[in-house]
Formats: structure tokens, sequence, C-alpha cells
């Protein structure tokens, strides 16, 4: 969900949105649409979206250890539905030039968990997980289409559940470098709910703080040490 605020410069577009959504400045993310330049006839002017998550989505991400696969489940369609959806993500990877297998993992109410199966797994995931990503997007529009509530998780060889973990053990090495230089770092770009696991797991770590920086949907996060 995203919705468009204008102001005489960026910060007071911020301040709007923050006003009139009642959320603190780290629960959305910013994207600068226009700038206009003041001058002798015209004031000048920022406009900006943010991108707010929707109600639904922050709490299953709160929640997301459910949403990991299990090794070697394997599960029925239960529906015209989620037989379309399998069959369209395993023709978006044939059309990649990819042989797979897309199997139903895990179900929880409109959300299913699809984990693909392949030889080609380490390129379906991409860099970072960007092909994953993608997939995954296109797969949510498609079954968006079918029915607005239903929500898809594709995963590869527990990725997902890997590359979290690996920004945990990141986060808590880089809090103790902080901790011990007294000199902030800052993290590379991540998505906001890869920020999200660095706020929550260096929540109650002792002697640092974190906030996000920068601007559009992947920002970094700052690692400071407490004043």
């Amino acid at each position: 969900m995203y919705k468009e605020f204008e102001g005489r410069n960026e910060q007071e577009a911020i301040d709007k949105a923050i006003s009139e959504l009642g959320l603190d400045r780290d629960d959305f993310d910013v994207e600068i649409l226009s700038r206009e330049k003041k001058s002798l006839f015209r004031k000048g002017s920022v406009t900006i979206r943010v991108h707010v998550p929707e109600p639904e989505d922050i709490q299953e991400e709160d929640n997301e250890p459910s949403d990991h696969m299990v090794p070697g489940q394997i599960l029925e369609a239960e529906n015209e539905n989620e037989r379309k959806i399998i069959g369209f993500v395993k023709t978006l990877i044939s059309k990649m030039g990819y042989e797979a297998d897309v199997n139903i993992n895990f179900r929880r109410d409109y959300k299913i968990g699809l984990e693909i199966v392949s030889d080609s797994s380490s390129i379906l995931i991409g860099r970072k997980g960007k092909n994953l990503d993608a997939i995954q997007l296109v797969a949510n529009v498609y079954a968006g289409n079918l029915d607005k509530d239903y929500k898809v998780i594709i995963d590869s060889e527990n990725y997902r559940m890997r590359h979290e973990e690996q920004i945990v053990r990141m986060a808590f090495k880089t809090a103790q470098q902080v901790k011990r230089s007294h000199r902030s770092r800052l993290l590379e770009p991540m998505n906001p709910f890869e920020r999200r696991l660095i706020h929550t797991a260096l929540n109650d770590f002792d002697g640092v703080e974190t906030k996000s920086e920068g601007e559009g949907l992947y920002k970094q996060v700052r690692i400071s040490p407490t004043k």
C-alpha cells in the first residue's frame, strides 16, 4: 500500500505522512517522486510516495518462522486456484529456460508456501535471492488476480531461513564491533523485512542502537553506540 504527500521540502512531506498515517518514521519507506525548485514565481515543493506495509503483512512477518519450509513435506493442492498457481510458477520457470518441480510445502489460511526443486536451484535463487524474490513477486501478482486474499511464499533449498540466519549473525557481529570501537557502522542496502530483522535482533543488545537511513525501498541500517 502507498500514499503520496507533498511539502515545501522532503522533511515537511515526511512530517505530513507521519501525522496522517500515525506511524513512526521507521515504519515506512519513502520514494521521491518529484522536486520542484523554488523560483521567483513559484514555491519549491517535493512530492513523495510512502510505502506502508499492510497490517496483515506486518503481523505475518513478525511470525515469520511459521512461513519457513518444512523439510520433506509435500501437500496436495486443495483447490483449483492452488493448482493454477503451481502451474503458473512451473510455466514461468520453464520460460526462463529451466526445469523444476513445484510443490506446496505449507499452507496457512490463504497463504501457501511453494518449494522449487531443481538442479538449477542456485540460478533460480540468484545473487542474494534476487531471482527468487522476482519469481515470488510475479507469482503473487498472478495469485492476487485469482483471489486478492492469496499470498505466496516461494523458496528453494531453504534459502530464506539460511539467509535470515546469516543476516542476524552479521548484525550481532557488527554490533560487537561497534560496541568495542565506539564507532558506528553502516550496513549494505536492505529491503524492509531484512531491516526489520536487524532492528528486532539488536533491540535488546546493550550498548548499541539502530536506525534506517536513505530513500526508497532499499535503505541502509546504521548501527551506532548508544550515547
